[in-house]
């Protein structure tokens, strides 16, 4: 038996093997049915690949400008549809070569002089996801859009804020809306960082040792856009570090996303009625007419699972790994994929919610922030200007509250004579302190929910996303 890996109709590696592999271990052992989602990284790598090979004088100009014509050619089959590669092309590295080998013959044989499939799968992942993440960036840009579009609309309105969800203090809703968007800048810049670790080029590093042609690594690496090599040949074709940063980065998304669907479940509740979602982003029951169900939040909230127990696995999958590479780093790419996919649809999903799916009912708000001893703090505050220790004023008010709540009415419902009784320093100057407005308005610390701080801010975000 001959041919090898890429005869096409042999199922051996090299002529070392005299059977083929066993069918449900063929099977087992492929990764083409995911990892097609590589063809268009693989090409790029082999083009470079090819380049740099004739420029070493490895290869001559011809050949390198024949297989590189080639490569493309099988970019243009992949695009019309007619590149359909089948199990026994195993995975997507082979599955390129063959069809190379089929239209150029003994040339396209050279292609693989001076690199490994192991550094050439860790230059295709890299390459596949640096382009995941420049493209990622845009969607985490529009849902910031997203937050701010709503945050300037509602830069007036008030909602309660809330500690251990119990109402707490009230704040602009635009100051609550401006929390994603910075949690979302901390996402951004976290995929940055990623970033600059992803675009290091393995390529060259062959299967674990270097190799003994003579090959130009920076080359290749000038060529596919990487910011450098990899030092270490062992490090770089077992390096899924970045894989794993990626998948962390993208389960902290989930998290934010996760938090803002809970809320947003939570306001769509009778029992808050603080939003209305749109038919265009809610869904109804199959047995009670009435319904109007935010499933889309709800699957944001459930699809966290996902993301997270990627990020388990692949760290599961690691942690015993000898060096250098090993066949278990094909369960990568599937657990990578789907965290990309999951993620980036989930984001899209919350633009839209937010676009176009949710309308806040700025009645309901107004009622509730007028509505409960939430501006206690504020007397409080307002017993330290007349010079009382922020503690005792802290307990004075706790027994005002205890005493309101006794006779079911709210500290605005107190008659001077009734505050005095408290205290004899407060004076009528208090009441315009206890209306929600005001408790805002007062919030003036940096970064606090007074109007003045949320336009600032609204200004800061519109500048820096170009709104």
């Amino acid at each position: 038996m001959s041919g090898g890996v890429t005869s096409g109709s042999d199922k051996a590696w090299s002529d070392r093997f005299d059977q083929g592999l066993h069918p449900s271990i063929e099977r087992f052992n492929a990764s083409i049915g995911f990892d097609i989602n590589l063809l268009q990284e693989d090409l790029d790598c082999s083009i470079a690949h090819a380049q740099m090979l004739s420029d070493c004088g490895v290869i001559t100009s011809e050949e390198g400008i024949e297989i590189q014509n080639g490569l493309e050619v099988i970019r243009s089959e992949a695009a019309k549809g007619l590149f359909q590669p089948t199990l026994a092309d195993e995975d997507i590295h082979f599955a390129v070569e063959r069809r190379l080998i089929a239209l150029l013959g003994s040339v396209a044989k050279k292609l693989h002089t001076g690199r490994s499939r192991n550094d050439q799968v860790g230059t295709d992942l890299r390459l596949w996801l640096r382009r995941q993440i420049d493209e990622f960036d845009l969607e985490l840009v529009r849902f910031q859009n997203a937050l701010l579009l709503q945050a300037e609309a509602h830069r007036q309105t008030l909602i309660p804020g809330y500690t251990h969800l119990q109402r707490a203090q009230p704040v602009c809703l635009a100051h609550h809306l401006l929390a994603y968007i910075e949690m979302l800048q901390r996402d951004r810049d976290r995929f940055q960082d990623v970033r600059t670790r992803v675009n290091l080029s393995p390529l060259g590093a062959a299967a674990l040792a270097g190799t003994s042609v003579p090959i130009d690594r920076h080359k290749t690496a000038l060529l596919l856009g990487f910011s450098d090599i990899y030092a270490n040949s062992m490090d770089a074709v077992s390096d899924r570090d970045f894989v794993v940063e990626f998948t962390a980065a993208a389960s902290l998304v989930m998290v934010h996303l996760s938090r803002l669907a809970e809320e947003v479940i939570l306001w769509a509740s009778e029992e808050f009625s603080f939003v209305r979602l749109s038919d265009r982003c809610a869904t109804g029951s199959s047995l009670m007419p009435q319904k109007k169900n935010p499933d889309l939040p709800e699957l944001v909230r459930g699809k966290c699972g996902r993301v997270f127990g990627h990020l388990q696995g692949l760290l599961t999958m690691m942690k015993g790994l000898p060096l250098a590479y090993n066949k278990d780093f094909q369960e990568d790419k599937e657990a990578l994929f789907d965290a990309v996919g999951t993620t980036r649809a989930s984001v899209e999903a919350m633009s839209i919610l937010l676009e176009e799916g949710i309308e806040f009912c700025t009645e309901t708000l107004a009622s509730a922030v007028d509505s409960d001893f939430s501006n206690a703090t504020d007397v409080a505050d307002y017993l330290v200007s007349k010079g009382i220790p922020f503690r005792d004023a802290y307990q004075l008010v706790g027994r005002v509250v205890k005493s309101c709540i006794t006779n079911g009415i709210l500290l605005r419902d107190l008659s001077l004579d009734q505050w005095k009784g408290f205290e004899s320093c407060i004076e009528e100057d208090l009441f315009q302190r206890l209306v929600p407005k005001e408790v805002v308005a007062a919030r003036i610390s940096e970064g606090g929910t007074a109007f003045e701080r949320v336009d600032e801010q609204l200004l800061h975000w519109r500048t820096r996303l170009g709104s």
